[in-house]
């Protein structure tokens, strides 16, 4: 994948990244001296117009993650369907994607699921968000960032219960990746008992509904 990546890099006219802290590294590893532009959540309606400017004008622009997949819960989405509708070909460049990486080794369903992204920061809005999913039979996936990962099992062992299984996959495909599977309230204990797993980017991989289709009951 980092091999036909350099090939596309050196292509194109252009590459706009959503976080340029490896993708740094990896372009001066290599060499390549194709111009960046920052694209991310605050970026405005002209970084987009700027891009699709330079798309309109006949440039490759090679749209890039600081990890996993772009366009994957990140803002890259704006600029693929605003090019769509202009008729520019958009290629995706299959790689790494934290959500199928966790999924596929977390030993809960996988032939349903849904990926709700991250949870709400406010305390009250993330509750009523894991609510509204309590009773879902499919497994649930969620991003999470190291400073909220306690406060986020807490919600869900308030909500969904303590015995509800959850795998925490954590700094997938890097170099202090780590898996903790169990119920909600044993690996937020690991969690708390270890700041090291109070670090890095988390994938949370959660049990769906195991009841009754009207939440009469669950089995555990």
């Amino acid at each position: 994948r980092t091999r036909g990546g350099v090939q596309i890099w050196q292509m194109v006219s252009c590459m706009s990244w959503v976080g340029p802290r490896h993708s740094k590294v990896l372009t001066n590893h290599f060499g390549i001296r194709t111009p960046l532009t920052a694209y991310h959540d605050f970026s405005d309606d002209s970084a987009t117009a700027q891009l699709l400017d330079q798309l309109m004008a006949g440039s490759a622009v090679a749209l890039i993650s600081d990890a996993g997949t772009p366009v994957i819960a990140d803002p890259g989405y704006r600029l693929v369907k605003l090019a769509r509708r202009q008729g520019i070909p958009v290629v995706a460049v299959p790689g790494p994607c934290a959500i199928v990486a966790a999924l596929s080794v977390s030993g809960l369903p996988t032939d349903r699921f849904t990926f709700e992204g991250f949870l709400p920061n406010k305390h009250e809005a993330r509750l009523k968000k894991l609510e509204a999913l309590a009773h879902d039979p499919r497994t649930l996936v969620f991003y999470e960032a190291p400073h909220r990962i306690l406060a986020t099992l807490q919600a869900m062992s308030t909500v969904l219960g303590p015995e509800r299984q959850v795998v925490i996959g954590r700094e997938l495909t890097k170099r202090f990746e780590t898996f903790i599977s169990g119920s909600v309230g044993e690996v937020a204990a690991c969690v708390q008992a270890d700041p090291n797993q109070q670090r890095g980017e988390m994938v949370l991989v959660v049990q769906g509904w195991q009841g009754s289709p009207d939440g009469a009951d669950q089995i555990k």
